[in-house]
């Protein structure tokens, strides 16, 4: 009779949330193409003859803002809008899915445009990404060549004679202008791809490891429009003999010298992120691409602070998100144990509070002060929230010399009793839609068979707690050696009940590729469990901005930018404008840009750390529940089922995991045969692992030849 009761009323909640999804979504919709619609209009006659005069006559006079109130008006405001409501939008969908989660979404909607394409210098994308990649390029292509249309025709021999200057010359340097007016709308975006606890990111199903893709095209674009545009003034400069304007520092006017200073610590930057410079020398890659905080704070010297609110936005989106992630890492959380693999790898358990719940696939950054206390390294989440309430594991495998410094120190003999590790994340995507398919086919090698750990996990969970159809799973899994067949045991948890494995419908075809024949019992290598002592400064793993994470942003971003308006407002008002009489001729430059500057970060600092502060409130109770693992055996640890199939089985749920799974010795999976001949009406094809398995997959679901194929966009990291 409860259940009946409520239903009707938990329906008529979930109704009214849904319409106000709508709303939220159609307003974000209509902001979004406003703002671009804006990008589009500005190179115009339209605009500048037209738009500017009117906004300046209500802006420009106004002794609170001035001739900055424009570009924050026009520019700054609508991308910080977008980002607060999508904050509230993503917290009611969050609602929505704790209030019907046994919903399912069956539809393929568009599943054409998100068939994959690999594209050269581009990697694998969608018909959707590609689509709107080529609508980006077109939107700078047409602002470039609408500046000049507008400006060479009326650079003659008569209107340049005035200032001594050849045509070409005059056209030189107003290419030069205008390739950097181009390279500033990438800029605006260059950050929103990086900012990891994206709201903007997420409203639209995007995460920040899926769309470090984004930030990387950006930024070749970036560089290349901002080196284009030095070089024609340096050329310039050179013709009409004016190199002395290169040591130029203007207090009311452009500063050249900051200009070539920010673009010298882009190419220091840009120049270590090649991929060949980055593989090789990680660190190196590492460390300069700190060089970004030059590069931003000579820009905004360079152009001055009103023009520079083009770019405030997305950057202002990253600072916020950068303190948060700060105010996150400054605490130890508790590391519980690691298991070591034999095959290099670690599996490293972590005390978490229950309160604490993310998707599958996400990811989570780690710090180890006594390896470095500057590198931080993400790692995908392996455990699932939902099954295991009070642990969160990541798989870390040795390769990088990081990562093999840490399985050295961990699996020594001689190993450390306890490590303080600080912590950041986890990131992840809003929401997952594995239950809208019949199958599910996971294809992975070596490592990359760790973020599909917690997609099965989580399946596990779903198909007990919610009495809900889970699609059937084919895990086909490619490794080098059978040591990395261990691997596969990390797939269920030790908690694992018989129930819990029985119904979930999971086939795994397990190749290697480098062995004929399986591993005798006399090479088996065990695994190895480390248990840590616990340290009462430790704490679990918490949401930082506690359970109403996204209304706690949205918060924070509005009241740091009201906070900073005000401030501003303030500011001009009874101290700059008093000495500059409103003229923009005399209140230098570089100190009002100074000033903003520390303005934006003293307003993120404040309500940022008030936010952090309620909230570490709010979690001190789970903090204070950090389980002591006294009694456990420190090498207590299962042995791997792989190397003695004929051994009696320590649990029920591994030997159920051993009896679905084959393993192919010397040969590599025909995974076009293996996909064609699956006639489920909708299958999820998943794929991790090298350049050439993904791209190999990636044909395959896109070739058109089997239309119930639907690749699965999934990143990992170990």
């Amino acid at each position: 009779m409860p259940q009946t009761s409520s239903s009707p009323s938990i329906k008529a909640s979930s109704s009214v949330i849904n319409d106000f999804q709508a709303v939220i979504m159609a307003l974000l919709l209509i902001v979004t193409i406003g703002y671009f619609l804006v990008l589009i209009v500005t190179p115009t006659n339209m605009y500048r003859q037209i738009w500017i005069p009117k906004i300046k006559a209500q802006t420009t006079t106004s002794t609170y803002f001035g001739a900055q109130g424009r570009t924050l008006l026009m520019n700054t405001f609508p991308l910080i809008f977008i980002a607060v409501l999508g904050c509230v939008y993503l917290h009611l969908w969050k609602k929505s899915n704790d209030k019907n989660i046994n919903r399912v979404e069956k539809k393929q909607k568009m599943a054409i445009w998100r068939r994959p394409i690999i594209m050269k210098g581009l990697g694998i994308v969608s018909r959707i990404e590609l689509g709107f990649f080529v609508m980006f390029i077109a939107l700078l292509v047409w602002t470039f060549a609408s500046y000049l249309h507008i400006i060479f025709p009326t650079l003659t021999p008569k209107s340049v004679a005035k200032t001594g200057e050849k045509v070409w010359e005059a056209k030189l340097e107003d290419s030069g202008l205008r390739l950097g007016l181009v390279g500033n709308i990438c800029l605006t975006f260059l950050f929103v791809p990086v900012t990891r606890g994206s709201s903007v990111l997420q409203v639209f199903g995007l995460t920040s490891e899926a769309s470090v893709k984004y930030h990387i095209w950006l930024g070749h674009i970036v560089m290349t429009l901002f080196s284009a545009h030095g070089i024609c003034y340096i050329i310039y400069w050179a013709a009409t003999h004016q190199l002395s304007e290169m040591l130029k520092w203007g207090n009311t006017d452009i500063s050249n010298l900051a200009g070539e200073l920010s673009l010298l610590s882009g190419l220091v930057l840009w120049i270590a992120t090649f991929p060949r410079i980055r593989r090789k020398m990680f660190e190196l890659f590492f460390y300069t691409h700190h060089f970004y905080i030059l590069f931003v704070v000579f820009f905004v010297f360079h152009v001055g602070v009103s023009y520079a609110g083009i770019m405030l936005p997305g950057f202002y989106l990253f600072m916020v998100d950068r303190y948060l992630r700060f105010l996150q890492s400054l605490s130890n959380v508790r590391l519980v144990s690691a298991r070591v693999l034999p095959c290099e790898t670690l599996e490293l358990n972590f005390s978490k509070s229950k309160g604490l719940c993310y998707t599958p696939t996400s990811i989570m950054f780690v710090n180890v002060p006594s390896i470095s206390k500057l590198q931080w390294h993400p790692f995908t989440i392996t455990s699932s929230s939902s099954l295991e309430p009070e642990k969160l594991s990541v798989v870390i495998k040795g390769e990088g010399s990081w990562s093999k410094k840490l399985y050295q120190m961990i699996s020594s003999p001689n190993s450390v009793n306890r490590l303080n590790v600080s912590v950041e994340g986890p990131y992840g995507p809003a929401s997952t839609h594995f239950l809208r398919h019949d199958l599910l086919v996971m294809v992975s090698g070596g490592s990359g068979v760790t973020p599909f750990i917690s997609i099965i996990r989580e399946l596990i969970h779903t198909s007990e707690s919610q009495k809900c159809k889970t699609p059937e799973i084919l895990l086909i899994s490619v490794f080098k050696n059978s040591q990395e067949l261990t691997m596969l045991d990390l797939l269920l948890p030790i908690s694992g009940a018989p129930s819990e494995t029985s119904k979930l419908g999971l086939q795994i075809e397990a190749f290697v590729t480098r062995e004929k024949q399986p591993i005798s019992a006399e090479d088996e290598k065990n695994f190895r469990t480390i248990w840590f002592k616990p340290n009462p400064s430790d704490e679990p793993i918490t949401p930082i901005l506690g359970r109403n994470n996204w209304l706690w942003l949205g918060a924070i971003i509005s009241s740091s930018f009201i906070i900073f308006l005000i401030s501003l407002g303030v500011l001009n008002r009874y101290y700059i404008y008093p000495i500059d009489k409103n003229t923009n001729k005399i209140y230098s430059y570089p100190i009002k840009a100074v000033l903003n500057m520390l303005i934006i970060c003293m307003s993120i600092v404040i309500t940022s750390s008030a936010a952090f502060v309620w909230n570490k409130r709010q979690n001190a109770t789970d903090a204070k529940q950090i389980q002591n693992m006294e009694g456990a055996s420190p090498m207590a640890s299962p042995n791997s089922w792989f190397y003695n199939a004929d051994r009696e089985m320590e649990s029920l749920p591994q030997q159920s995991l051993f009896q679905s799974t084959n393993l192919h010795f010397g040969e590599r999976p025909d995974l076009k045969r293996r996909l064609f001949e699956r006639k489920e009406s909708s299958v999820g094809v998943l794929v991790c692992g090298p350049k050439k398995m993904r791209h190999e997959v990636a044909n395959i679901c896109s070739s058109g030849l089997a239309s119930n194929l639907h690749f699965e966009s999934i990143s990992f990291s170990w």
